[in-house]
């Protein structure tokens, strides 16, 4: 005898809750990643629309973009990136230019001597950023006159009439002057030429002492190559070891400047300091010497 089954109210029918879920498709292994929303723009307004400004007052960057430098900083970008700077802002210099280079326009700057003035302020005047003032003492004088009569082209009239001019001496004193330049054009004209080095008084064993030496040194030079410039001098015309014994004529006259400017060291062998000019006299002295049988060799190469 079959067993007859009650059905339940509710067997046939599934709840709207339970159906719900059944109709839902099954879950994926992943899940695909949500896009994310597109940002909308903003509403148009009629017109055009002013752009946003910044706390300073300027106008800010547009989204998503970084302001570009402005004044210094761009030209430097610029010039680091390769790239031509933004409208309106200065072009960056090329080391060319800055360096006075021939694809830039010339340097408009002066020379720093034009700027350099005398002791009491007036300006310099032609010889005297060689000896300043002209000869002081007989000795200036020699080595001027030796400059003078061993120049490319003799000058020992001119110089003459520089010591007059620069001391004020008496119209007298021109004839004694031209005696000293006979002299010293005989000396330079015959016979084997000798130095002439100044006998020098005792000077004193302390820092004063030294830079006065110094500097009475450093006038002699400077008066032995004024008379070489009176005497239109060319040193492109000298011998090759001509030109390098005035090259280091004139840089023994620098080291000689930097002593007279230097600062006094403490507990310093003044002794040794004179031996060293003892020993830089004589070696400017041979300079000089090779210098005026450079010229005596032009000038017997002109007269052949």
């Amino acid at each position: 005898m079959a067993t007859i089954r009650k059905k339940s109210p509710t067997s046939g029918k599934k709840s709207g809750k339970a159906a719900r879920k059944d109709a839902r498709p099954a879950p994926s292994a992943k899940k695909p990643a949500p896009k994310p929303a597109a940002a909308k723009a903003p509403p148009k307004a009629a017109g055009k629309p002013a752009a946003p400004t910044a706390p300073g007052g300027k106008g800010a960057p547009p989204p998503g973009k970084v302001a570009p430098p402005t004044g210094k900083g761009a030209a430097a970008s610029a010039k680091i990136a390769g790239a031509k700077p933004a409208p309106g802002e200065a072009a960056p210099r090329t080391a060319g230019r800055a360096a006075g280079g021939h694809g830039g326009k010339k340097s408009g700057r002066k020379s720093p001597l034009w700027q350099r003035k005398g002791p009491h302020g007036e300006p310099f005047v032609p010889g005297d950023l060689l000896l300043p003032g002209g000869p002081l003492g007989m000795d200036e004088i020699l080595y001027l006159l030796r400059g003078c009569v061993a120049a490319e082209h003799s000058a020992g009239e001119a110089g003459v009439n520089e010591i007059v001019a620069k001391r004020g001496e008496a119209e007298a004193d021109r004839a004694e002057l031209g005696r000293f330049a006979s002299g010293m054009a005989e000396r330079f004209e015959g016979g084997a030429i000798e130095p002439l080095l100044p006998t020098r008084a005792p000077a004193r064993r302390n820092f004063p002492g030294v830079v006065e030496r110094a500097k009475h040194r450093r006038r002699e030079i400077g008066a032995f190559l004024r008379g070489l410039d009176l005497g239109r001098t060319e040193t492109s015309h000298m011998d090759t070891h001509g030109e390098d014994s005035l090259q280091k004529l004139m840089e023994w006259a620098a080291r000689l400047e930097i002593l007279m400017e230097a600062e006094e060291a403490d507990r310093a062998d003044y002794a040794m300091f004179h031996r060293g000019l003892d020993q830089l006299e004589n070696t400017t002295e041979s300079l000089i010497v090779d210098v005026e049988a450079t010229l005596r060799r032009l000038r017997d190469r002109v007269r052949a």
